[in-house]
């Protein structure tokens, strides 16, 4: 049983990485990245749907970024949906492509995007200590129900405790990694 309820908490704690991932997917550097898009949603005859089942995204240079809409008649409305986004990107048509310059970050903005990666990775801390938080009170409902004895208690909550400290630093790598990109001129 304390297997199970471990391994419920390492789901939730991988999930809870996985969307600190996206999240620090969204804050972009100052190098195009086709993952920057990911957020945008384009009306695609009345279904609002990921950019990337509407088009190709492609890096042209490590300042610029293409997008080749896979019908002609979606190039406005892509193009609105990437400004009307919070990326604070302003693309240009040309021909059949969209060019989407990444603006030059400055001290400033990298400094608030850095404060922003702190913040999503303090979110991701918070949901992996509710994970074990959860798992907790699940062997203590054992506990209460004489299911289990305080040993096995002591020790699943030793285990989940192990596995929350490696994912918290797991977060710590990867806010780590996120500033230094961030910060690199």
């Amino acid at each position: 049983m304390i297997n199970d309820i471990k391994a419920e908490a390492e789901k939730k704690m991988k999930k809870s990485l996985e969307s600190l991932n996206s999240a620090f997917n969204k804050i972009r550097t100052g190098r195009a990245h086709p993952s920057i898009l990911d957020s945008v949603m384009v009306n695609y005859y009345g279904q609002e749907t990921p950019l990337k089942q509407v088009a190709s995204v492609n890096v042209e240079d490590n300042r610029t970024l293409t997008v080749s809409p896979w019908e002609k008649n979606l190039m406005p409305t892509i193009e609105k949906a990437i400004m009307s986004s919070d990326l604070g990107l302003n693309p240009a048509t040309s021909g059949d492509i969209i060019r989407i310059p990444m603006p030059m970050l400055t001290e400033e903005t990298r400094k608030e995007m850095v404060k922003q990666a702190k913040a999503d990775a303090e979110h991701g801390r918070v949901s992996v200590r509710n994970a074990r938080r959860d798992a907790n009170s699940m062997i203590k409902d054992l506990l209460k129900e004489k299911e289990i004895t305080e040993d096995d208690e002591r020790k699943g909550e030793d285990e989940i405790q192990k596995l929350t400290d490696r994912y918290i630093a797991e977060v710590e790598k990867m806010l780590k990694a996120k500033e230094e990109d961030l910060m690199a001129v």
